[in-house]
């Protein structure tokens, strides 16, 4: 008893079991961080295989961050007047999935193993829990999180030194993460909460990767490519002729088919015909992502829509009925200028994020409104 108080009391111990048992996922629960490659024979390669990544057991990492929330559940069922000997299934967790490269990590003094010098970061984010009643129609969701774009309620599952643009060591790296969510998606689990065990299913939304990582991920070609929408197959040529008409065409599925049409070219199609049957689905994609307007894109469209706003303002366009090309030039200039001698803004052939932050401050506001 002593012994098993003690492990408790260990941070990051939780006593959990799976129903039925996860596929593919070893059966120990007392886990803390794993190296990363385990579940992968080891090739010989430039790089130490054991520097390449470090990650938690997927779903160890869920327990824990529920158990961090314990109290809040707790609360939750309290507010909600359920009974709390009455609640112990009908657990549902959302979990949004995050995934990023990190840019240059070198070492500046380099005396470490040789590594690639990016990394990768792959993260959850538990965004709410709900539960159903056994007599109840709805459910009733108990815990919200609060600032679900904050890097506090952001958990990290796995570091890796890899290059997100690297599809191939990037599948191996995340190949073990995705067999153990598709795992949990099956399965329920039974973890004791507020001093009872209850039973838990947890849904995963692939939200949190911006446009490089879900063309990575879903097997797509990166941003060169002719065919420019991770969620519909409109062309260049195409999308510039209509901006408006798209609907959502593509899924994981069909990716995976795409793939398939790919890799067998069943219809013995030139390299062109080819391409333009897959649209751009060369590689195979491996987790199922939910494309949305990231943050990014979402400051950009803001900062694009603002810059005009601002030079149509510079030259009182409300004033005229056509202006000229060369008065909204100058408009224009005015613009640039002002922004670059007071925020030391310098004009850019095309709005980026760092520009798009810098022009929606209140900072900007003043210079512009001066």
């Amino acid at each position: 008893t002593l012994r098993a108080a003690e492990k408790e009391l260990l941070p990051g111990f939780h006593q959990f079991e799976w129903q039925p048992a996860l596929k593919n996922v070893s059966a120990s629960c007392d886990v803390g961080i794993i190296n990363g490659l385990s579940g992968w024979t080891s090739s010989v390669d430039d790089s130490p295989a054991d520097t390449i990544t470090r990650r938690f057991r997927y779903d160890v990492a869920l327990v824990s961050a529920l158990k961090d929330l314990e109290e809040d559940i707790m609360e939750g069922l309290r507010d909600s007047g359920m009974e709390d000997s009455a609640c112990t299934s009908g657990f549902s967790v959302m979990i949004k999935e995050s995934c990023d490269g990190m840019g240059d990590v070198s070492e500046k003094h380099g005396g470490g193993p040789v590594v690639p010098e990016k990394a990768v970061r792959f993260s959850f984010t538990i965004m709410s829990v709900s539960v159903l009643a056994d007599d109840e129609e709805e459910a009733v969701t108990i815990f919200t999180e609060p600032k679900p774009n904050s890097e506090l309620s952001c958990k990290p599952l796995c570091l890796m030194f890899v290059d997100e643009s690297d599809h191939e060591t990037l599948t191996a790296l995340l190949g073990p993460i995705v067999a153990e969510r598709n795992a949990m998606k099956e399965s329920r689990l039974i973890l004791s909460i507020g001093g009872l065990p209850r039973s838990f299913r947890f849904y995963f939304r692939g939200t949190g990767y911006d446009e490089k990582m879900v063309r990575e991920m879903e097997g797509m070609e990166a941003s060169g490519s002719n065919y420019v929408c991770t969620l519909c197959d409109s062309s260049r040529a195409e999308a510039s002729q209509n901006m408006v008409l798209h609907s959502i065409t593509r899924s994981h599925d069909e990716n995976l088919e795409r793939y398939e049409i790919w890799r067998t070219n069943p219809f013995s199609e030139s390299g062109d015909e080819l391409r333009d049957r897959v649209k751009g689905v060369s590689a195979k994609p491996f987790m199922d992502t939910h494309p949305t307007l990231d943050a990014l894109h979402c400051d950009i469209g803001n900062a694009t829509e603002f810059y005009k706003i601002f030079q149509d303002e510079i030259g009182e366009v409300y004033q005229k009925v056509n202006p000229s090309r060369e008065e909204r030039r100058s408009w224009r200039a005015a613009l640039d200028k002002q922004l670059r001698k007071k925020l030391k803004l310098r004009p850019v052939m095309r709005m980026n994020g760092n520009y798009a932050r810098r022009l929606m401050t209140q900072e900007a506001v003043e210079v512009v409104c001066e």
